[in-house]
């Protein structure tokens, strides 16, 4: 996609389709002004007839406007003034490109881009721009017969600024957007693969090409022997019941010599159907989502590296899958982490917390800034917050703090979650260390206070993406959660935000 930023006015942009917004109570926005002066009122008029509506992400397309040199005009609702924030941008961004999804624009004039959003200047604006661009043509087809039904076949899209000066940030903030686009679709196209084909060996294959594509990257995949060999029992307990092979993915980008790296920890589970202790039949399908969050680190990376930030970066995929067979791991069987904790498990559905405890416990060789895993965890983190939001869990406050912070500002959030001795007590086994679940009661925290016996020392958080990492029902599919909320902490971490 070529972007491209102007400070020409909307009615005078030869474009296949110029995008507009109105406010409620008929309050036209900058670029909508420009084009009901320059058609003689045009837009009032519609407004006038209820054709168009300010209504937050209401859409009307105009066509053959005369005084007006785009093809197409998508005057959109904006909803109140007051409460226009990148939130309500993004929804009207998207709802515009949706409405004209169907036509034949090849270029498009983006002019919301010229309203005022709460602490959001046009870097972030043309950020998004670039970002609500890359969901509006992203098709998963790969597992399709046929022909394949054609997207807009859009290749360019302009960025409306109000002055000259903007253009360096606007660009700055495409390019930034466009990165974050392409870790999202890799996260999603992983994500949305059938589980019989988005294996163990198929996400360690998908790393090993990045660092093909990559030269500042790196990847090393080991395999189960090597993984026994370290005393990775509680991650080889989670795939005993499986043929297909474990791996644990090690990708390492170096982009600032003598900087210690930042780790993300991804949870592989490429299907769970819990294992002995087996999920309900329905919706079991949905469990090949099991590893959005190695999906989302990996995506996150390759975003880092196509931008080369001057940060170091590394990542650990533990991937497995976890089925039930004769081998399979038991309801009280007891296993000894890489950490030479012993767990007591009790549920073989908690599997998540069994490989990645292992990861962790390998990620400390690295001496890590700080380490941050992020995982479809646990089914108690929707109840807690539903789809909207990640829960961000920590030893550091300051960490927490960040990473809600860049939640905010990627408009990708997450809500911040305790952490206490109060619910790991819950943990207590008469017969092991700890055990793997503590009973119903504050379930997401109680699986963060499990992954926190195996940080000690360690500037760490947790992130439950449980909710966030994939749509059910008719829109079925991985949204690349939190890939946006992660580049946004580098970002900010290495300094190169405007």
């Amino acid at each position: 996609m070529e972007y491209f930023t102007t400070t020409s006015k909307a009615s005078r942009r030869a474009v296949d389709c110029v995008i507009v917004g109105i406010y409620e109570r008929g309050k036209l926005g900058a670029a909508a002004a420009d084009i009901d002066a320059a058609s003689e009122g045009i837009i009032k008029q519609h407004i006038k007839s209820g054709d168009v509506s300010g209504t937050l992400g209401r859409c009307f397309v105009l066509t053959g406007v005369t005084g007006v040199k785009a093809s197409r005009i998508a005057v959109i609702g904006l909803g109140k003034v007051s409460s226009f924030g990148i939130t309500q941008y993004r929804k009207a961004l998207a709802a515009a490109l949706q409405a004209i999804s169907q036509s034949k624009s090849h270029q498009i004039l983006n002019c919301l881009t010229l309203e005022q959003t709460d602490r959001a200047g046009i870097y972030y604006r043309a950020r998004h721009t670039a970002q609500s661009v890359g969901d509006a043509l992203y098709r998963f087809t790969e597992m399709k017969s046929g022909r394949k039904t054609p997207g807009m076949p859009l290749k360019k899209v302009g960025i409306a600024i109000a002055k000259r000066s903007d253009a360096a940030k606007a660009m700055r903030g495409a390019e930034h957007g466009a990165a974050i686009v392409s870790g999202m679709s890799l996260a999603k196209d992983l994500g949305n693969l059938p589980p019989n084909v988005c294996t163990p060996s198929h996400v360690a294959r998908t790393a090993q090409k990045l660092a093909r594509q990559y030269k500042n990257l790196q990847t090393r995949v080991l395999n189960e022997t090597e993984m026994k060999r370290l005393g990775m029992h509680s991650l080889l307990s989670v795939t005993a019941g499986t043929k297909e092979p474990a791996k644990l993915i090690v990708m390492q980008y170096k982009g600032k010599a003598g900087q210690k790296p930042v780790v993300l920890v991804g949870k592989g589970v490429t299907f769970d159907s819990g294992g002995i202790s087996l999920k309900p039949g329905p919706g079991m399908d949905e469990m090949k989502f099991d590893m959005c969050g190695a999906a989302s680190v990996i995506g996150t990376i390759a975003a880092i590296a196509k931008l080369k930030l001057p940060i170091n970066v590394n990542v650990v995929v533990p991937a497995v899958e976890n089925l039930p067979s004769g081998k399979a791991t038991k309801p009280g069987d007891i296993v000894k982490s890489m950490s030479g904790k012993t767990i007591e498990i009790l549920n073989t559905d908690a599997e998540g917390r069994l490989i990645l405890c292992d990861a962790l416990t390998y990620s400390r060789r690295f001496k890590p800034d700080a380490i941050i895993d992020v995982a479809t965890l646990t089914g108690a983190c929707v109840i807690a917050l539903g789809h909207h939001r990640t829960a961000v869990m920590s030893n550091d406050d300051g960490l927490s703090g960040n990473i809600v912070a860049a939640g905010i500002s990627s408009d990708d959030r997450g809500w911040p979650m305790p952490l206490g001795e109060e619910w790991a007590a819950q943990l207590k086994s008469n017969f092991a260390d700890f055990a793997n679940v503590g009973g119903r009661d504050g379930g997401t925290i109680t699986a963060g206070c499990f992954l926190g016996k195996f940080t000690d020392g360690m500037k760490w958080a947790h992130l439950d993406i449980a909710g966030t990492a994939w749509k059910s029902g008719k829109l079925k599919g991985a949204t690349g959660r939190p890939v946006p909320m992660l580049t946004e902490f580098l970002l900010a971490r290495c300094g190169v935000l405007p």
